[in-house]
């Protein structure tokens, strides 16, 4: 079985040949480190689906290196809007700031018992393992590189429903500029997530809050729906 990897040193992509065809992406890369080009790089770590260390794009989709099942005529390719160290290893850290900036953390804390309902409200969004998958994945990036991105978004969504937070509008606050309105609701973050969070249900709730709490999306105002035409009867 065959398989191909974008190499960064010449960025083209280059094919390789494995032993057998039963194993995760993650144990090609090392048979292949191994055995066939001891310059590969990738990133690796946990190999249970829980680190998000090993995120990549196969086929133009991301996925977990350790969790998927490699297939005849793979392309393997670092996430998207990532500083590429070399080939696969990707540096996260300028990603990762957007949590940072979103100010993903109780603002305002006040002790309150919370019930097992209220930890399962937020239950999904505690489970992102930063793998940057739904960043990849989010074509906004390709116009707005300052945009604040799916698993900030989610992590101030977690954040602004819980009930030790009294300071919520200084989250919601925080989610408008670059943020919340600028997500145009693709879902491509939701598919690519591999813990089942939905990003995207995560900013729509965020802009029912922002709304409560006096905001409205900012090109609304711009948009134009026409204007009457009386003489050809109805019309928009």
């Amino acid at each position: 079985m065959q398989l191909s990897i974008l190499r960064s040193h010449d960025n083209t992509v280059t094919p390789y040949t494995l032993a057998q065809e039963e194993m995760t992406l993650l144990d090609a890369l090392a048979y292949i480190k191994s055995h066939s080009d001891a310059t590969l790089t990738f990133s690796a770590g946990c190999r249970a689906s829980v680190c998000g260390t090993c995120a990549v794009r196969v086929n133009g989709k991301e996925v977990l290196a350790c969790a998927h099942k490699v297939k005849e005529g793979d392309l393997v390719e670092p996430l998207q809007y990532h500083p590429v160290l070399r080939d696969l290893k990707v540096d996260k850290h300028p990603a990762q700031q957007t949590l940072k900036r979103s100010t993903a953390w109780l603002h305002d804390y006040h002790e309150t018992s919370l019930s097992h309902q209220d930890e399962k409200q937020s239950e999904t969004q505690t489970d992102c393992i930063l793998c940057d998958a739904c960043y990849s994945a989010c074509p906004v990036y390709a116009l707005k590189p300052d945009f604040l991105g799916p698993f900030a978004l989610t992590r101030a969504y977690r954040y602004s429903i819980d009930k030790r937070e009294r300071g919520v509008k200084n989250i919601i606050d925080t989610v408008q500029n670059n943020g919340i309105w600028d997500c145009i609701l693709c879902g491509e973050c939701t598919v690519a997530c591999p813990k089942g969070i939905d990003p995207k249900m995560d900013i729509m709730m965020l802009r029912s809050s922002s709304v409560q709490h006096g905001y409205a999306d900012p090109s609304f105002a711009t948009q134009s729906f026409g204007t009457p035409d009386f003489s050809s009867g109805f019309g928009f």
